[in-house]
């Protein structure tokens, strides 16, 4: 039983030991539907959390109270009232707001308080914070709808945040803002996320919602592994946010994609939707290669891009050590020259820290990636994902099914990421007959979904 034990556990923890080091410090702002606390789903996620910090990870929790304000409006016999996906907020609807807010603090500081049972982090509680962190303004008369004690974030105490992070503890906002002259707004909790993750230049937005994700371009279910984009980039992102209709409610695709857009075109480079009905879905987010649910990211283009003539140098001084040493076949000038259209490259003030080459067999619907380096200096730090992620996008747009690589040291790596070993014969016939017996190099593939 402990063998198997080892056999599972040990990769496991390989795998997820680089992404505890690289969020280590970072900041992220999560933001809670009250649909998840409705649904019982707090006291997970409290674990989760305190176990996220745990690993050095800031974190400023926002809660929504939806629905919990509008069973307070239904046991006073008050409908509640929208415009525009808004909530109109009168004094019946403030009152509410206020009750509902106050409740769900308590709730959410008890779940803080309780540590995790039946470990070692048993006695360990997290330190809660909230405060008078956010500063509004009232929505006003929009299109002749008057949305009265509805407000948008006008300010945010920065300084005071961080001082809160520095100290350890995790910060936590209800959608609730005040004027200058004390005057109470009820916020969104999206558009507080948003505005905090923009404020503080967090390293992530996320939001844990009712929806498991969004697909760019919606295939048939059975022919799917994956019914959503895990990754989507800006640019992708943007385009389909045109293509929605505007939001109205929560489980409009469009309704968090738009913060998520909003965030990532102002600073923060990773925004996620996530299903809070799958439990440990920030766990599988955050620490796990492929996800769970959709992250939009801000790509630099000057960063990531397709190659031109004027890397062919850059490419030929990155890959050159390892055709020294046989990680890679040798590729002369001339070669690179004529196939840089294939290649995509990460590139930093000029110098090519990363590429990878896409070679189509289009009958066979597949492509060879090639050449796939990283230089020492940046290894450790994604550029290989990012390249392989950006090799699979354009893969996905010539209407391939798969990809696949040939290798002799670095099967492992490409094992993480999703590929599965095949015998050689499984190879295109144009890529067969030029198949290196000798080298003896292992046939890997992943199918694109």
């Amino acid at each position: 039983m402990s063998t198997v034990f080892n056999f599972t556990f040990v990769p496991w923890f390989r795998s997820v030991a680089p992404y505890i080091h690289m969020h280590r410090g970072k900041t992220f702002v999560v933001g809670i539907a009250g649909e998840a606390i409705a649904a019982g789903k707090l006291q997970h996620l409290a674990q989760d959390l305190a176990l996220i910090q745990s690993m050095g990870v800031k974190i400023v929790l926002v809660h929504g109270f939806r629905p919990q304000v509008n069973e307070q409006l239904k046991a006073k016999g008050h409908a509640p009232k929208y415009s525009q996906g808004i909530r109109i907020t009168d004094e019946v609807a403030l009152d509410c707001a206020q009750e509902a807010a106050g409740q769900l603090r308590y709730e959410i500081e008890a779940a803080f308080s309780q540590g995790l049972p039946n470990t070692p982090m048993a006695g360990s509680t997290v330190r809660v914070i909230s405060g008078n962190f956010l500063t509004a303004r009232p929505v006003g008369i929009v299109d002749g709808v008057d949305y009265q004690h509805s407000g948008l974030v006008r300010k945010v105490d920065v300084a005071g945040i961080t001082q809160t992070l520095g100290m350890g503890a995790m910060v936590l906002l209800s959608p609730f803002g005040f004027s200058p002259t004390g005057e109470a707004f009820n916020l969104s909790m999206e558009e507080v996320a948003t505005s905090v993750a923009i404020e503080l230049q967090a390293d992530k937005l996320i939001f844990l919602t009712e929806i498991p994700g969004l697909r760019i371009k919606p295939q048939e279910p059975e022919s799917e592994d994956n019914p959503i984009d895990t990754e989507l980039p800006l640019a992708a992102a943007e385009n389909l946010l045109k293509e929605l209709p505007a939001p109205l409610l929560p489980t409009d695709h469009a309704f968090y994609l738009e913060h998520c857009v909003k965030a990532c075109k102002q600073g923060v480079e990773r925004s996620h939707i996530l299903p809070f009905a799958v439990d440990g879905a920030l766990l599988l987010e955050i620490y796990v290669h492929d996800g769970i649910g959709t992250m939009v990211v801000d790509e630099k283009l000057e960063e990531l891009r397709e190659a031109t003539h004027d890397d062919v140098g850059g490419i030929l001084q990155l890959i050159e050590p390892f055709e020294n040493d046989g990680t890679l076949v040798k590729r002369d000038r001339t070669e690179i020259e004529r196939d840089v259209d294939h290649y995509t490259v990460i590139e930093h003030d000029g110098v090519i820290f990363a590429c990878a080459a896409l070679y189509p067999f289009a009958e066979a619907k597949t492509a060879e990636m090639a050449a796939l380096t990283v230089s020492p200096q940046s290894q450790g730090q994604g550029d290989g994902e990012k390249v392989l992620k950006r090799i699979e996008q354009r893969a996905r747009a010539m209407g391939l099914q798969s990809i696949f690589v040939l290798t002799t040291r670095t099967m492992h790596w490409f094992i993480k990421r999703g590929f599965v070993q095949v015998d050689a014969d499984w190879l295109p016939e144009g890529r067969k007959r030029k198949y290196n017996s000798d080298r003896r190099s292992q046939v890997l593939v992943k199918k694109l979904s």
